[in-house]
Order: C-alpha cells, then sequence, then structure tokens
C-alpha cells in the first residue's frame, strides 16, 4: 500500500483496499471464521463504515476473539533514496468480535489486560515503516543481494531480526496474495537531517533497528538465549547521501552475550549473576557466528567496570573470547567510568585512538554518483556497557564522529564544529534517548556530553533524577511492560479456553501486609516526635519502638525483594532465568 488506505467495516467483513494505483484488490476478513482473502472493489457493501487508515500492523487473538491492529496516523520522517519513510504515530485494535458478552467475568478482566499490554507496546514511542523500500536492511546488504531477492515481497525479504510485527503478520504471511497488504515495521529510532559542508549539502540519517529476538527491558533481559540472540540487540546505520553518491556506516551493541542475569530486589543495583549451570559456550559461539556470517570482522568494546560486582563479566567474557581463538573476533576492555573519573570525558579519545587503525581497515559502504561501489564496511564494533545504553551511546557517536569525517574527505574536507554540533546534537542524543526509553523506561543518562562534548553540572543533575525514575520503573512496572512485548511479539500465546491465566496469579501474604505494617509503624515514629508525651524519656521510648518496628519490617522487605518487585507473569523461559 502505498498511501492511506480506505478500511470499511461490516458486521460480517473487514474490507481494506490497496491504493496502489491502478489496482483493485481489496483484503477482506471474516470477522466468525476469520478467514482472509482477496476480493474486489464492487464487493465492498455501500453500508460498510470508511474510514482512512495508514497500514496494517497484523492481528492477534486474545481471550475475546481475534483482533485485528491498524495504523490510523503517520508522520512523514523524510526520504530514503526517494523512498517516503513514515513514524507510526497512532493505532486501533478492533475486536472481530461484536461484543464480549460471551466472555465470563474473568475473562473479561483478563481480556482487558491483555488490550492493555498491546497498547502498552504500541504507545511506545519508535515505529517505522516504507510502503516501498525495505528499512529492515543496511545500504551494503541492499547492494549485494540477488535479483530474485529483489522481486521478493517487502515481508519475505525482510531480516526478521528487525520486523517488530513479524508474529502479528503470520497470517499474512502464509498468503502471498496478501503480502502487498503487510507492511514490515521496525522498532528503534529514525532521524534525517540536512547538513551544509562547505557549501555543499548533504543528507544525514541514521537509523538504529532493535532486534525483536530477546526483545524486553532493562533488569528481566540480560545476557543471551540458547539461539546466540542477545538482549538489547541493536544495529545502527549511519547514512550520507550526496549528489546521487552515498556512504553507509554500521555498527552494533548488545549484551553480553553469555548466560546472565540481574533481577531487580529493591536494591539500587542488583548484583548480576552469572549462570553457573549453563554452558556459555555453545551460545556464545552462535552469536558470533552470526555476527561474522552477516558483518565480517568483529572488535568488542566492552566498556563495563573492571572492579566491583562487574568485574567478573568483564573476566568471564575476555576469557570466553580467548577461547574461541577466532582471529575474526578483537576484544578491547575500556573501564568507562574509571578513565573518565574527575569529568575527564576527554580521556575517551584514549579508545578512539586505540581503534582507529582498526577503523580504518574496517572502512565504510560507499556508492559514487555513477553507482560504482568504492568500498565496502569489512567489520564492525560490537559495543556493549551493562545496559547498552549511555556509556555505549557515547561511544558509538564518537566512533560515526570519526567515520563521517573520512567519509566526506573523500569529496572535500568538513567542517568538524558545524558537523559535530548537526550530528551529535540534534541526533545522536535523540539515539540514546530513544533506545533508552525502549529498554529501560527512561531518557538516557550523558546525553549533555554527546550533544555539546561536554559533562556539565545540570548534566548530572538530569542523570540523577532519570536515575531515580529508572529505579522506580524497574521495580514497581516493568514486570507488566516485559509480559507486554512478550505478548505483542508472539512469546506468549492466549488461550481462549476459560481456564486460569498467569495474570490471577495470587501475591504472597508478605506482599500486602509488610508494606502496610511499615508505614503504620513509620507514621507511628513520625506521631511521636510531633506529639511529644510527658517526659523526654517516653517520646523516645515510643519512637524508638515505633522507628525499630519500621525498620525491621523495612530490611525484612528488601531481603524478600524479589518479592516485591512487579515481576513479569506470562513467560517465564530461561530469560527469566
Amino acid at each position: 500500500m502505498a498511501a492511506t488506505s480506505p478500511q470499511h467495516t461490516s458486521p460480517e467483513k473487514f474490507y481494506i483496499e490497496a491504493c496502489d494505483d491502478g489496482v483493485d484488490a481489496v483484503l477482506a476478513i471474516d470477522r466468525v471464521s476469520n478467514e482472509m482473502t482477496l476480493t474486489g472493489k464492487k464487493d465492498v457493501p455501500p453500508s460498510a463504515n470508511t474510514r482512512p487508515i495508514c497500514g496494517i500492523m497484523g492481528t492477534v487473538r486474545l481471550v475475546a476473539g481475534m483482533y485485528l491492529i491498524v495504523i490510523t496516523k503517520k508522520r512523514n520522517v523524510g526520504s530514503l533514496l526517494g523512498h517516503a519513510v513514515w513514524k507510526a504515530v497512532d493505532f486501533d485494535i478492533i475486536s472481530y468480535k461484536k461484543t464480549v458478552l460471551h466472555l465470563t467475568e474473568n475473562q473479561m478482566q483478563d481480556n482487558k489486560t491483555f488490550l492493555s499490554m498491546i497498547n502498552n507496546v504500541l504507545t511506545t514511542d519508535g515505529f517505522y515503516f516504507c510502503t516501498d523500500y525495505d528499512l529492515t536492511h543496511t545500504l551494503q546488504r541492499l547492494a549485494n543481494v540477488s535479483h530474485d531477492f529483489q522481486e521478493m515481497s517487502l515481508l519475505e525479504r525482510a531480516d526478521q531480526r528487525f520486523v517488530w510485527n513479524g508474529s502479528l503478520l503470520r497470517e499474512f504471511l502464509a498468503q502471498p496474495e496478501l503480502h502487498k497488504f503487510a507492511i514490515p515495521v521496525v522498532h528503534g529510532f529514525i532521524v534525517m537531517k540536512p547538513c551544509r559542508v562547505n557549501g555543499k549539502i548533504f543528507e544525514w540519517i541514521l537509523i538504529s533497528r532493535r532486534s525483536c529476538f530477546r526483545a524486553g527491558v532493562r533488569y528481566y533481559v540480560r545476557g543471551i538465549d540458547s539461539e546466540g540472540h542477545a538482549a538489547n540487540f541493536v544495529e545502527t546505520e549511519q547514512i550520507v547521501l550526496y549528489n546521487g553518491g552515498r556512504a553507509s556506516f554500521v555498527q552494533t551493541r548488545g549484551s553480553m552475550p553469555f548466560f546472565w542475569s540481574q533481577r531487580p530486589n529493591l536494591k539500587y543495583k542488583p548484583k548480576p549473576l552469572i549462570s553457573k549451570n549453563t554452558n556459555h559456550m555453545d551460545g556464545f559461539q552462535r552469536h558470533f557466528d552470526s555476527q561474522v556470517l552477516i558483518y565480517g570482522k568483529q572488535t568488542i568494546l566492552n566498556l563495563i567496570n573492571q572492579k566491583g560486582s562487574e568485574k567478573p563479566l568483564e573476566q568471564a567474557f575476555a576469557k570466553m573470547v580467548s577461547g574461541m581463538e577466532n582471529s575474526m573476533i578483537k576484544y578491547v576492555a575500556f573501564d568507562f567510568h574509571k578513565e573518565c573519573s574527575g569529568m575527564r570525558w576527554d580521556r575517551l579519545n584514549i579508545l578512539v585512538d586505540n581503534v582507529a587503525e582498526t577503523q580504518d581497515e574496517y572502512s565504510y559502504f560507499m556508492v559514487d554518483t555513477a553507482g560504482k561501489v568504492l568500498s565496502q564496511q569489512k567489520g564492525t564494533f560490537r559495543s556493549n556497557c551493562m545496559d547498552c545504553l549511555d556509556r555505549t551511546n557515547v561511544i558509538q557517536s564518537m566512533l560515526a564522529r570519526c567515520s563521517i569525517q573520512s567519509q566526506l574527505q573523500v569529496g572535500s574536507p568538513p567542517e568538524p564544529c558545524y558537523l559535530f554540533f548537526c550530528f551529535s546534537a540534534l541526533a545522536w542524543a535523540d539515539n540514546a534517548n530513544a533506545c533508552a526509553k525502549q529498554y529501560a523506561g527512561t531518557g538516557a543518562l550523558k546525553t549533555d556530553f554527546t550533544r555539546t562534548g561536554k559533562r556539565t553540572q545540570m548534566g548530572l543533575v538530569m542523570d540523577g533524577v532519570n536515575s531515580a525514575i529508572r529505579y522506580y520503573k524497574n521495580n514497581f512496572s516493568d514486570g507488566f511492560r516485559q509480559d507486554s512485548i512478550d505478548l505483542f511479539l508472539g512469546n506468549y500465546a492466549v488461550d481462549e479456553t476459560d481456564g486460569p491465566t498467569p495474570l490471577r496469579i495470587q501475591k504472597d501474604w508478605k506482599f500486602l501486609t509488610l508494606p502496610i505494617i511499615m508505614v503504620v509503624a513509620f507514621s507511628m515514629c513520625i506521631i511521636c516526635l510531633l506529639m511529644a508525651g510527658d517526659t523526654w524519656t517516653e517520646t523516645l521510648a515510643y519512637v524508638l519502638f515505633w522507628g525499630a518496628a519500621a525498620a525491621v519490617t523495612a530490611a525484612v522487605i528488601v531481603f524478600n525483594g524479589r518479592d516485591f518487585v512487579d515481576a513479569p507473569k506470562l513467560v517465564q523461559k530461561e530469560k527469566m532465568d
């Protein structure tokens, strides 16, 4: 579908028109049998309600039956090689069934919760699509495909790692004649900015594609799964377009690719744990086999602390890389926090200088105005910190700056000051915020450095605010967010029977009793301070008693922290170990 499509709704069927010029095809979805067929515009009943939609996200089965998810509003992000790129900004979830009166009270409540989960994902900013261009592949991958690949539909040829509505489009995938109605949607961040360099106008584009494999939220999804898929894996491509020529530089980020976890437990920074009962090398090998196959040589930039609770993770990562004995993979450890302590952010250049020769070797993808390939990118930097957010984004932005300066020097020398402002201030910090909100629930930390090249006191204050918000969300709302993602991606399938669902699991008695005791005890302590007794000894005795009661209860709550956080209910698989 190339533009907004009319959607017609009758009591029996949904009818969705294809808006390609000269195409009479209409998708008909039977609201009773769930069957999807092709028909013509003449078969649309005149009495059907009609409204415009921007595309189909797919279908999902909930307790009440099937639902159709459509994009109702979109915003133009820009044009990529002549193809309009859109951001999906509003959605609608339409029930096949005309009523939910056939459900029991428990089923109605479960269905309402599942609907709110789907909405929770849809309202997470960052869904993008293009109706006539494949956003899931890099420029270099698209330049090296066969003619047969180019003839395939967008749905068939899409890189499934980045198709976030892949599970929702399963019914369409099984029927090739319906592929024209199915739009692969990516999740992440896309920005397109014009840049002026030496009087010449360049189009500067940044695309971050989040993987839907092992997707989830900060503390509930770490490490890898048995297939080698890493948590919070993001492929980021920086593109420069000028006068018909184009250049691309690709980097990746992802959780440390072995089996480890860091479950929330009310502590500010839960201790990470490496699994002791798992063969790490199998998944580790699969992950890097895939990385090398797709991207070529790998340089790992591990930015975590080399002391404290993060030290065992760094040691394990280094040991596994050494154990692979693969000349295609290079490991670089850089203690970001230690090196930059005391606001010495200029020391990041130590790392950039250290990998400069490798970056020159890896190069970038470039095509001249005549369509001739001048260079191919031969490898990528795979960066990580604990979350693969804040520290990672800072380093990625610096490597991208080096790459773009090199690319522009092929034609004419750049203007570093303006260029740095253009791509650092307006794009990389926004990219950091987008990736952080999608994984951790708040904007990124350290974006003042990404925006200005300097660390500021106000930036430190904002980092403190975001850290506090992250703490609350990670402990008290991320379980619901994780369930929402698992439902949306098809990791959990809803059963239409009236049996008990995981949503009805009751909390242990401690969950309600102990917080009430703590609040009452703390309140009594304050009251005793404000309403002093006849003697100070009497007041002190009351304050000590209630204060001790509040402190002991708080200690019990923290000790049993995992019982008090908002934990996922739907999927209890290896990702939750």
